[in-house]
């Protein structure tokens, strides 16, 4: 909680897509927004261009693969701002490949930058949230991590690993009322799905069934959902939204 009394989110992968959509969720919710970035260039862009539209975010940089960079990072996000009450893990990358010729560099920094990242930011805010008696942890996973998918040995692995860290994190701190839980999203309509050649989105949205890109909106607001105190029954779950693509 930040010295106003306002709840903090600490949103990573912040300036993506999805995060920058989680992040305006959040702030109309009324939270103190915090963005996690490594690029600083990239960051200041993005910060000047949600100004512009009425969003007054927080930004920290630290690399959230590196367990001392987030740890610093945490701990001047305390010093400064307050104590973080609801964590999402956002940040991702993707190094694709067939797994034959998958590079250990590849490998490495995918679990590092989608797994690990996970571990690193909920490991600096665990006790903070036990102390408190009340935290909100919302992992950002895939359909990938659930189905699999050819040439993602990597990400699909990482994503899997979210859901095992997620049930039993949930068990160990469900009795001070924090809740951790898991989304798993579809492809969504970001600029990097809507870069992709027209014939090849057009032959993904033509494998879901409800016939369209999931839009980051609706990522968001699951999000605030699962933020709420109105979700606080709710954890170790994981929350499907992929139009239909996978069920089981």
């Amino acid at each position: 909680m930040d010295k106003n009394n306002k709840l903090v989110a600490l949103v990573t992968g912040s300036t993506g897509g999805l995060g920058t959509a989680m992040c305006q969720r959040l702030s109309r919710d009324g939270y103190t927004v915090i963005g996690n970035y490594s690029n600083a260039e990239k960051a200041k862009k993005w910060l000047e261009d949600q100004k512009a539209l009425g969003y007054d975010f927080k930004m920290y940089q630290a690399d959230v693969s590196d367990y001392d960079s987030v740890g610093n990072m945490i701990k001047q996000i305390e010093a400064e701002i307050g104590t973080v009450d609801v964590l999402v893990n956002n940040a991702g990358i993707t190094r694709d490949g067939q797994f034959r010729k998958m590079t250990k560099e590849s490998w490495d920094a995918v679990l590092k930058t989608n797994l690990y990242s996970v571990f690193n930011c909920s490991r600096h805010v665990i006790n903070q949230m036990i102390e408190q008696s009340f935290g909100r942890i919302i992992n950002i996973s895939s359909v990938n991590g659930q189905r699999g998918q050819f040439g993602q040995a990597n990400y699909s692995a990482a994503k899997a690993g979210m859901h095992g860290f997620t049930k039993t994190l949930a068990m160990e701190v469900a009795r001070k009322s924090i809740t951790v839980n898991t989304i798993s999203p579809g492809y969504i309509g970001t600029d990097m799905v809507m870069a992709i050649a027209e014939d090849v989105r057009n032959k993904i949205v033509a494998e879901i069934p409800i016939g369209r890109l999931g839009g980051t909106e609706e990522i968001a607001h699951l999000v605030s959902f699962l933020a709420s105190k109105q979700a606080s029954f709710i954890t170790g779950a994981n929350y499907a939204i992929n139009g239909g693509q996978h069920v089981y």
